[in-house]
């Protein structure tokens, strides 16, 4: 027999009732949700065989436990369909990791976003858009994937604005921020098998974000006259003070001129490692560094990440158009780190 759901029940006449409740308790992000009726929340929970008490993850900074009952009532809640609820598991494991370091990137007055890149079988199956309008709506696996994590660290972990969430700006990402990598079309090894996963494996990478930076060049047509553009923009962007990563998305026309080159992601990595240092001095004049301009600070350089590891290269976006972005990470490698989770399925 399956067991019980404990969460509390509320009686409501219809959904339009339901949907009202929902805003009146503080459960919705500002958008209306689907109600979560006891079928609803079974089907997400079959869809991963997981019993309602069990643990997804354990927020230690919050000293919250996250249970498969609650996830599943957020996911219904986002919109999900049962079958993206393997992603959604994987991706609330990955903020539970200690290496994401929930606290830092669920609190800042940096106001972080929580991207998620798909990469593997899985993302063709649910059909996570990894081409045109990538960070744009018109996908139900992409936007309700990303709102069903941020409805359970809002409804859950007690992550709200103006409460424990303090982001001074926040950005659209805040309400989701999934995309998936373009696998198919990529000249490139994929993220997920850059980070030790196998090619026929799911996973989703969770990384603390700003959100997108979007550059343009459609004057190159050689590797390093792009990512030089790319460069220029990268180098004074985000605190410029050594943060945890930079995700780089490259779209199609930039891909196809960056591979043409022969460019790997390592050589891309490694170009835009040395090519976004700044000069002390330059921090200082611009005041993102203390202190006075001190002799050698002209030649004494900072990059923008401790190690070219820390620049993602994922190849995403429309086919047609000179346009990529680059997304700068929130905080440092000590605050938090992306993590990837592989997705659990049951078929």
């Amino acid at each position: 027999m399956a067991a019980t759901l404990t969460s509390k029940r509320f009686t409501v006449r219809d959904d339009t009732d339901a949907i009202e409740l929902a805003f009146d308790k503080g459960w919705s992000d500002g958008l209306p949700v689907v109600p979560p009726t006891e079928a609803r929340v079974r089907a997400m929970l079959d869809a991963v065989r997981l019993e309602p008490p069990q643990q997804v993850a354990f927020i230690r900074d919050r000293a919250v436990s996250i249970t498969a009952e609650k996830v599943a009532i957020n996911a219904v809640m986002a919109g999900c369909k049962s079958e993206y609820m393997p992603v959604v598991v994987a991706a609330v494991e990955a903020i539970g990791d200690p290496r994401w370091s929930y606290h830092g990137p669920g609190t800042s007055t940096g106001g972080a976003g929580v991207l998620m890149i798909v990469n593997g079988p899985i993302a063709g199956r649910l059909d996570v858009n990894a081409g045109d309008n990538l960070f744009g709506p018109g996908w139900r696996a992409n936007l309700t994937i990303g709102r069903a994590v941020r409805l359970v660290m809002r409804n859950v972990c007690g992550s709200r604005p103006g409460t424990l969430d303090r982001g001074t700006l926040g950005h659209p990402g805040k309400l989701s921020y999934v995309i998936a990598e373009n696998e198919a079309e990529s000249p490139w090894t994929p993220l997920h098998v850059e980070r030790g996963f196998r090619p026929e494996q799911s996973t989703v990478t969770v990384v603390a974000s700003d959100a997108p930076h979007q550059f343009y060049n459609q004057l190159s047509n050689t590797a390093e006259g792009v990512l030089t553009t790319l460069a220029d923009d990268m180098r004074i962007s985000g605190t410029v003070m050594g943060q945890s990563t930079y995700v780089v998305v490259l779209a199609g026309e930039h891909m196809r001129t960056i591979a043409a080159d022969g460019w790997d992601k390592k050589r891309i990595r490694q170009f835009l490692f040395d090519a976004t240092q700044n000069s002390y001095a330059h921090l200082k004049r611009t005041q993102r560094m203390s202190g006075d301009i001190a002799p050698g600070d002209e030649q004494k350089m900072r990059p923008l990440v401790a190690s070219p590891d820390d620049i993602f290269v994922v190849a995403a976006g429309g086919r047609a158009g000179a346009f990529s972005c680059y997304i700068p990470g929130w905080g440092s490698a000590k605050s938090s780190q992306a993590v990837t989770k592989q997705v659990k399925e049951t078929s």
